[in-house]
């Protein structure tokens, strides 16, 4: 099985899943990010503690890529400090701006390299990376936490 089938079966199996799909009852940060050029939506909802992200969940509809991207995404952020979390938000983004091509520094993404081709499809861009600017405006506000 070729890599590209791998990527492609990650996403299927992300973008498919209801387990990071639902609402948090405990969460202490919910931001809502909408890609108004093709109508997706998620709505990010995480519990913060001392800093850190104990829980994450999203809900929201829209093509498979911003569905898999933000369900990868609450995957590789539970149990980081925001402050991680926010440095692969910034890793993410450029990755798919095509600005960081360095294979050790994108291993941190784990499974959200899956998404790395996207940079190609500028059309789809804004759907991959959703999930992650929603996450970003979380970390703005984390203030409150």
């Amino acid at each position: 099985m070729g890599i590209e089938n791998i990527y492609s079966e990650i996403l299927m199996e992300h973008a498919n899943s209801s387990h990071n799909k639902h609402h948090l009852a405990h969460a202490t940060h919910t931001h809502r990010g909408i890609n108004p050029s093709c109508g997706d939506e998620i709505e990010l909802e995480v519990f913060i503690k001392d800093g850190r992200i104990e829980d994450a969940s999203f809900t929201g509809s829209g093509c498979a890529i911003s569905q898999a991207s933000a369900s990868i995404m609450v995957d590789l952020i539970k149990g980081k400090t925001v402050e991680e979390a926010k440095k692969l938000a910034d890793i993410f983004t450029g990755m798919i701006k095509n600005n960081i091509t360095d294979e050790e520094e994108l291993e941190q993404l784990e499974d959200a390299v899956a998404l790395k081709d996207i940079s190609h499809m500028p059309a789809r861009v804004k759907c991959a990376v959703l999930g992650w600017h929603t996450l970003e405006e979380v970390a703005k506000n984390k203030k409150t936490c």
